[in-house]
């Protein structure tokens, strides 16, 4: 984890927490150990290089911006713990968590304290209530990719008969209601539902559950490793034929390392744009950003979203000027203006908390890297 100089260990300048003449101190709760582990390792290297490119050019306001990150391996029980001592070191806000069950636990925590939650990575509905004042969401929602997965199996693929795989816990459950409503739109029904607990890859019967009701698709809210093993077995059961979609959060890069050759025509949805694409100027950016940061790390969605994020806090401290506090943050950011992250817009209101309505679609080549797509290609 990456560490820094804590709050009550240096003389600050201002009143608010987490804020010194040379320093700005933000923490960090997230997976760095046990399946989900990549997607908080990939969160944290990207905001790190968007701090990195700042701190560079001289930081904000002449201030340094650092990250300290704990693990809490993707468990709420931790997370809590995680939060209230991040807070009682003194960090100035809390960024890129990873979780809705985390989040779910700690943004409680937030509004008591309170405290600017930025950026968590999950797109859970709960977070877009506008009664949690702390939490700014960068990103679109479940509700959001999954409506783009229904309309793109039924519409490109006239795909019916679709069931879903999903994690047992808040996320998991998040991601199932946002199928069930696409479906419910389209006069639609789930025709088999399998479940399996969080930090395991425990699919087998909800495997075999699914395989009996004959799927033309199936789609899967969890992280990379349950939904690959998923997808693996799948494939040995005669599974073949059936189109298998995830959304964001599964981690995008490491499901197509533990795919391997079986990842291809895997679909995801995702919230950020091509990772290695011109189609706006930050993906370069972000990507010169990474490698200044640490050269062997490969782009990906999921640190090009915690790049994003970082950007963000970049843009809110310097709108607020030299006098930094909480409050401006949220005075920052929820103005109504356009905020363009060069090119990656977003906006957010009064009564409205998250930036990007944003979903982009995307599928594993036969080559285990990822193909930017419009629509769904017809079937072979």
């Amino acid at each position: 984890m990456a560490g820094t100089a804590l709050g009550q260990d240096r003389q600050g300048s201002s009143a608010a927490p987490g804020v010194f003449e040379d320093l700005i101190l933000f923490g960090q709760s997230a997976a760095f150990e046990g399946p989900a582990q990549e997607l908080g390792r990939s969160m944290q290297a990207g905001i790190l290089a968007a701090f990195k490119e700042i701190n560079d050019q001289g930081g904000v306001h002449g201030r340094r911006l650092e990250l300290r990150s704990l693990n809490d391996s993707y468990e709420p029980d931790k997370a809590i713990a995680n939060t209230r001592q991040l807070i009682e070191e003194g960090v100035f806000a809390l960024i890129g968590a990873v979780g809705t069950p985390t989040s779910k636990a700690v943004v409680p925590i937030t509004k008591e304290n309170p405290i600017p939650y930025l950026a968590p990575m999950t797109g859970a509905e709960f977070l877009r209530d506008n009664a949690h004042h702390t939490v700014i969401n960068l990103r679109a929602s479940y509700y959001q990719e999954t409506e783009e997965m229904v309309k793109r199996l039924t519409v490109d693929r006239k795909i019916k008969r679709i069931a879903i795989l999903y994690q047992d816990d808040s996320f998991g459950r998040a991601g199932l209601r946002g199928v069930l409503r696409a479906l419910e739109k389209r006069k639609l029904f789930a025709i088999g539902t399998g479940v399996f607990s969080r930090n395991t890859v425990a699919i087998k019967t909800a495997l075999l559950d699914l395989k009996a009701v004959e799927p033309e698709a199936v789609i899967i809210i969890g992280p990379y490793q349950p939904t690959a093993t998923f997808i693996k077995w799948a494939h040995r059961l005669g599974m073949e034929s059936a189109v298998f979609m995830t959304l964001s959060f599964v981690g995008s890069n490491a499901l197509a390392k533990e795919l391997g050759a079986e990842g291809d025509g895997v679909l995801v949805t995702q919230v950020v744009p091509f990772p290695t694409g011109d189609t706006v100027p930050v993906s370069a950016l972000y990507r010169a950003a990474l490698k200044a940061y640490d050269p062997s790390i490969a782009p990906g969605f999921i640190s090009f979203e915690g790049y994003l994020g970082g950007r963000l806090a970049i843009y809110a401290l310097q709108q607020c000027g030299e006098k930094v506090d909480r409050d401006c943050i949220h005075s920052a950011l929820r103005s109504g203006s356009d905020i363009d992250l060069d090119g990656f817009l977003l906006r957010f209101g009064k009564y409205d908390n998250q930036g990007s309505d944003r979903v982009f679609l995307t599928a594993i080549g036969p080559d285990g890297q990822y193909m930017p797509l419009t629509t769904l290609p017809s079937r072979q």
